[in-house]
Protein backbone atom coordinates (compact mmCIF):
# COMPACT_ATOMS: atom_id res chain seq x y z
CA UNK A 1 0.00 0.00 0.00
CA UNK A 2 1.34 3.05 -1.21
CA UNK A 3 1.87 6.07 1.76
CA UNK A 4 -0.13 9.32 1.99
CA UNK A 5 1.51 12.57 0.89
CA UNK A 6 1.23 14.46 3.83
CA UNK A 7 -1.17 17.11 4.50
CA UNK A 8 -0.25 20.66 5.93
CA UNK A 9 -2.27 22.35 8.20
CA UNK A 10 -3.08 25.72 7.82
CA UNK A 11 -1.89 26.90 12.04
CA UNK A 12 -5.00 29.09 13.16
CA UNK A 13 -6.09 27.91 16.11
CA UNK A 14 -8.74 25.82 14.43
CA UNK A 15 -8.44 21.78 14.24
CA UNK A 16 -11.58 20.20 11.70
CA UNK A 17 -10.70 16.55 12.75
CA UNK A 18 -13.65 15.29 9.52
CA UNK A 19 -10.41 14.83 7.10
CA UNK A 20 -8.93 12.81 9.58
CA UNK A 21 -8.85 8.92 10.14
CA UNK A 22 -9.61 8.46 14.23
CA UNK A 23 -6.31 6.49 14.35
CA UNK A 24 -4.46 9.62 13.61
CA UNK A 25 -5.99 11.61 16.05
CA UNK A 26 -3.61 10.56 18.57
CA UNK A 27 -0.48 11.77 17.14
CA UNK A 28 -2.53 14.89 15.55
CA UNK A 29 -3.69 16.81 18.37
CA UNK A 30 -0.49 16.95 20.65
CA UNK A 31 1.62 17.97 17.61
CA UNK A 32 -1.13 20.13 16.84
CA UNK A 33 -1.18 21.80 19.74
CA UNK A 34 2.76 22.00 20.66
CA UNK A 35 3.14 24.06 17.26
CA UNK A 36 0.12 26.44 18.37
CA UNK A 37 1.73 26.89 21.30
CA UNK A 38 5.06 28.04 19.99
CA UNK A 39 3.06 30.62 17.83
CA UNK A 40 2.06 31.76 20.78
CA UNK A 41 -1.80 30.31 20.32
CA UNK A 42 -3.42 29.74 23.33
CA UNK A 43 -7.21 29.20 22.68
CA UNK A 44 -7.81 26.16 20.36
CA UNK A 45 -11.07 24.98 18.79
CA UNK A 46 -10.90 21.14 17.93
CA UNK A 47 -14.20 20.30 15.67
CA UNK A 48 -14.58 16.54 16.35
CA UNK A 49 -18.27 16.51 15.36
CA UNK A 50 -21.35 15.29 16.93
CA UNK A 51 -21.85 12.15 15.89
CA UNK A 52 -22.34 9.09 18.43
CA UNK A 53 -19.49 10.80 20.92
CA UNK A 54 -16.78 8.85 20.14
CA UNK A 55 -14.88 11.40 18.51
CA UNK A 56 -15.27 13.80 21.09
CA UNK A 57 -14.63 11.32 24.57
CA UNK A 58 -11.53 10.79 22.51
CA UNK A 59 -10.46 14.14 22.27
CA UNK A 60 -10.89 14.73 25.82
CA UNK A 61 -9.02 11.73 26.83
CA UNK A 62 -6.06 13.00 24.86
CA UNK A 63 -6.02 16.75 25.99
CA UNK A 64 -6.65 14.84 29.56
CA UNK A 65 -2.94 13.47 29.15
CA UNK A 66 -1.61 16.85 27.90
CA UNK A 67 0.50 18.76 30.39
CA UNK A 68 0.30 22.14 28.84
CA UNK A 69 -3.87 22.15 28.39
CA UNK A 70 -4.90 24.30 31.59
CA UNK A 71 -8.70 23.66 30.71
CA UNK A 72 -10.50 22.09 27.74
CA UNK A 73 -14.47 21.55 27.64
CA UNK A 74 -17.80 21.66 25.07
CA UNK A 75 -18.00 25.04 22.87
CA UNK A 76 -20.59 27.73 22.77
CA UNK A 77 -23.39 26.73 20.42
CA UNK A 78 -22.13 29.79 18.14
CA UNK A 79 -18.90 28.18 18.24
CA UNK A 80 -20.12 24.01 17.66
CA UNK A 81 -21.84 23.66 20.46
CA UNK A 82 -20.95 19.54 21.45
CA UNK A 83 -19.61 18.94 18.36
CA UNK A 84 -16.41 21.51 19.46
CA UNK A 85 -14.30 21.62 21.81
CA UNK A 86 -12.47 24.63 23.13
CA UNK A 87 -8.93 23.95 25.15
CA UNK A 88 -7.18 26.68 26.59
CA UNK A 89 -3.49 26.05 26.62
CA UNK A 90 -0.83 27.55 29.21
CA UNK A 91 2.51 28.93 28.17
CA UNK A 92 5.77 27.14 28.51
CA UNK A 93 8.18 28.93 31.53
Amino acid sequence: MDELEPVELKIDGILDLHTFQPREVKDLIPDYLDICLKKGILEVRIIHGKGTGTMRRMVHAILEKIPEVAAFGTAPGNAGGWGATLVTLMKRP
